[in-house]
This record gives C-alpha cells, sequence and structure tokens, in this order.
C-alpha cells in the first residue's frame, strides 16, 4: 500500500500533467496577486491608500 508521502507525490505528478497548459497563466496570476498584496501592505504600513497606482 502506498505511503502519504507516495500519494502526495502521485498527486503532485498528475497535477502537473493535467495543468501544464494552465501553467504560465497560473504563474502570471500569482505573480499579479503578490504584486497586489505587496502593494496593499505597504500602503497600510505608510497609511496612505493603494488606488495611487
Amino acid at each position: 500500500m502506498f505511503g502519504l508521502s507516495e500519494l502526495a507525490i502521485i498527486l503532485v505528478v498528475v497535477i502537473a500533467v493535467l495543468c501544464v497548459k494552465k501553467l504560465p497563466e497560473l504563474t502570471r496570476t500569482a505573480g499579479r496577486s503578490a504584486r497586489i498584496l505587496k502593494a496593499e501592505a505597504r500602503a497600510a504600513r505608510d497609511g496612505g491608500t493603494a488606488d495611487d497606482g
């Protein structure tokens, strides 16, 4: 029987194979989200608004 780590590896491989076409879009979205979060955190720290652009 498979252990938890083997099942996790198999799941990651299956997801990678099925989602390989969407990967560039997903990484772009993740990067965009990280930039937005960073800007929001900076605005909150500075006491300004994030709508500055």
